[in-house]
């Protein structure tokens, strides 16, 4: 961002490919549209062009960026956005066709149909479990679990203290926990 805010260009084509896989999950899981997604993750990135000035690297530029995008996505939200999660059985629509569905890209790859078709059914039911989350549970846990941020930038991000997020962390898994107790025996059968 230094560079960037000196002028170099080329730096913020870095920035972009750096930071745009992970924003882009973090909108879509927030948001559940892919095209919202990709809306959110463009206007964050054109707020960063337009307030380069405005970074003053007293937090990271992770913190600073994401803090763009989660107040987009409430602002999409605002406007009466559906926020329905895709289901893991549709394909991913795209130039070049249909590609793998959801469930394919995070469901097991082990050779077991049981062992797969179990994969989907727990992939559909976490899906739900989540989008079941209080909004600000669920939202902690994306933060942590899909975009990997640590719970400090979190708190930064929300703007509430770092044990607030740990509680709001903590009380979304015991929440994912109860909702998902029926396949610990299916799990334990998989070790």
């Amino acid at each position: 961002m230094v560079r960037f805010q000196g002028g170099d260009r080329a730096a913020f084509g870095l920035l972009v490919r750096r930071h745009q896989s992970p924003l882009y999950n973090f909108a879509l899981r927030h948001l559940g549209s892919a095209p919202a997604a990709e809306d959110v993750v463009q206007d964050a990135f054109v707020r960063v062009v337009r307030n380069a000035g405005d970074f003053k690297h007293a937090a990271r530029f992770s913190t600073w960026l994401y803090t763009i995008a989660r107040n987009l996505c409430v602002d999409h939200a605002r406007k009466g956005a559906h926020r329905k999660h895709p289901s893991l059985d549709q394909p991913k629509r795209s130039a070049e066709g249909d590609g793998p569905t959801l469930g394919d890209q995070t469901g097991d790859q082990g050779p077991s149909v049981e062992r797969s078709a179990g994969s989907t059914e727990i992939g559909a039911r976490v899906a739900e479990a989540v989008e079941a989350l209080p909004e600000e549970q669920r939202e902690v846990f994306l933060m942590r679990e899909v975009s990997g941020l640590p719970f400090k930038e979190i708190a930064e991000i929300v703007g509430v203290p770092e044990n607030t997020v740990k509680s709001r962390m903590r009380y979304a898994l015991e929440r994912l926990q109860a909702s998902l107790s029926e396949y610990e025996d299916y799990a334990r059968a998989l070790r």
